[in-house]
C-alpha cells in the first residue's frame, strides 16, 4: 500500500473552535464537509484526545474558520502542534464571539461558519460532529483560501498527530527512518548555508535566518545551537531534524 497516494484526496485546513462556559480553544482542522443543503449541516472530525473535542460534547455549539493561503508555519504551529491544555491559544488573538457563543478567529481567515451538534459519532480515536448551520459569513471576501495540497507541497507542514490524515513519519516515502534522528557530527564542514527541516512540523532551521524568536543570531550553524534549543513550532528537540 502506498500512503501517499492518500494525499491526493483534496482538503481545506480551517480552525475548529469552541468554549466551555468562558473558556474557548481551537485547533487546525482538515476534515471539514457539507452533509445535507437543507437545512444546510456540516461535519467535522476531531481526535478525542483534543481539548477542543471535549468543549464541542459538552457545549454542543462549534466553529468554523476558514484560513486564507497567505500564512506561515509560526500560525499553524499556534493552532495545530500545541495544546490549548498548557497555554490559551486565544489570549493575544483578534476573535468575535458567534451566534452560538463558539469563538470565530478573525485574523488570516476568510470566512466562517457556525453549528449546533445534531448528532455524534464515535470513529474509535475520533468524534465526528454534525453539526446544523447557525451563521455563517465572509471575513475577506475574494481570498485565496489554505489547501492541504498547498499546506504539505508550498508550506512544506506535517500534520498533527492527531490529524485524521496524521502518518507516522517512518511510513512516509519520503522520510526514511534513518533520518528522522540524526546525531550531529562534532566536525561538519562549513557551508554558506545550512538548511535543517524538524521532522514533526516541517519548520526549517535557516542558518543564515537563525531563530530571532528564540534569540538565536543569524549566521548560527545548526551544531551551534544550545543544546536546550527546540523547534519554535512544535516544540521538538534537535534531534528529530535532519539535513535539507
Amino acid at each position: 500500500m502506498n500512503i501517499d497516494s492518500m494525499f491526493t484526496i483534496t482538503y481545506g485546513l480551517y480552525i475548529l473552535s469552541s468554549k466551555l462556559g468562558e473558556k474557548y480553544n481551537g485547533h487546525i482542522n482538515n476534515t471539514c464537509f457539507q452533509v445535507t443543503a437543507e437545512p444546510p449541516q456540516f461535519a467535522v472530525c476531531s481526535h478525542k484526545d483534543n481539548l477542543t473535542s471535549d468543549y464541542i460534547k459538552q457545549s454542543k455549539v462549534f466553529s468554523i474558520s476558514v484560513i486564507q493561503e497567505d500564512v506561515d508555519l509560526n500560525y499553524i504551529g499556534h493552532w495545530g502542534f500545541k495544546s490549548g491544555r498548557d497555554f490559551d491559544k486565544f489570549k493575544d488573538i483578534l476573535f468575535k464571539v458567534g451566534v452560538t457563543g463558539a469563538p470565530i478567529v478573525l485574523e488570516k481567515t476568510v470566512s466562517y461558519i457556525e453549528c449546533n451538534v445534531v448528532r455524534e459519532i464515535d470513529l474509535g480515536t475520533h468524534w465526528l460532529f454534525i453539526g446544523e448551520v447557525q451563521d455563517a459569513d465572509f471575513i475577506k471576501k475574494n481570498t485565496p483560501v489554505l489547501t492541504y495540497s498547498y499546506y504539505r507541497n508550498v508550506i512544506k507542514g506535517l500534520s498533527p498527530k492527531n490529524a485524521p490524515t496524521f502518518v507516522d513519519k517512518s511510513k512516509l516515502s519520503q522520510l526514511k527512518e534513518e533520518n528522522i534522528k540524526v546525531k550531529v557530527p562534532e566536525k561538519v564542514v562549513s557551508a554558506p548555508k545550512e538548511e535543517y527541516i524538524c521532522s514533526v512540523c516541517g519548520y526549517v532551521y535557516d542558518s543564515d535566518e537563525g531563530d530571532p524568536t528564540s534569540g538565536i543570531k543569524p549566521g548560527t550553524h545548526f551544531r551551534d545551537l544550545p543544546e536546550d534549543w527546540v523547534c519554535p513550532i512544535c516544540g521538538v528537540e534537535k534531534d528529530m531534524f535532519h539535513l535539507v
